[in-house]
């Protein structure tokens, strides 16, 4: 089941999220940046700061009581930024990370934005892959890697950012 996470799951969700990216946890599954980047992806006061953030809402994927998933969408005019797609390690590849990609490009639709985009470390070339067999495309934009402070992740090299976008249709309710 899909909702919107509360204030309450930001220490979960922020454990999630970084168990997902870094350290020997995110080595489990497939979407590490362990070898890019050490230190963590997000902290609890980080996703209180999302979940109080007007304009962005946290999708949670729970099954039963636990949160196996989530992702930040946060509205720009008429688009809508898809951030920190996340699925517990030892669960990627079991369809959790597309159902949560379908409930944000609904939550897009729902908020009448005509497009979705995101930034993917450029050297993510399966990330990458995944999302184009998802329907996104590469802009050709390029954008630096930059965090503002260390609390979200301390680069092992020079890195930077592919801009993904997918065009959205709105639905036709004739159908």
């Amino acid at each position: 089941m899909i909702l919107p996470a509360k204030i309450e799951d930001a220490p979960i969700l922020s454990n999630l999220v970084n168990s997902a990216y870094r350290g020997d946890s995110s080595r489990q599954g497939w979407t590490t940046e362990a070898d890019l980047l050490d230190g963590t992806r997000t902290d609890t006061n980080a996703m209180e700061y999302l979940l109080e953030r007007p304009g962005t809402v946290i999708l949670k994927y729970v099954d039963n009581t636990a949160i196996l998933g989530c992702v930040e969408l946060d509205r720009k005019g008429d688009q809508l930024y898809l951030g920190m797609l996340t699925v517990q390690p030892d669960l990627q590849g079991k369809g959790i990370g597309k159902e949560l990609l379908k409930a944000a490009e609904e939550e897009a639709r729902k908020q009448k934005c005509t497009r979705i985009f995101m930034t993917v470390i450029s050297l993510r070339h399966e990330l990458i892959d995944w999302y184009l067999r998802h329907g996104y495309t590469d802009t050709g934009q390029r954008k630096p890697f930059k965090v503002p402070d260390s609390r979200w992740g301390i680069p092992k090299m020079d890195l930077e950012f592919v801009v993904l976008e997918k065009k959205l249709q709105p639905h036709n309710v004739n159908t």
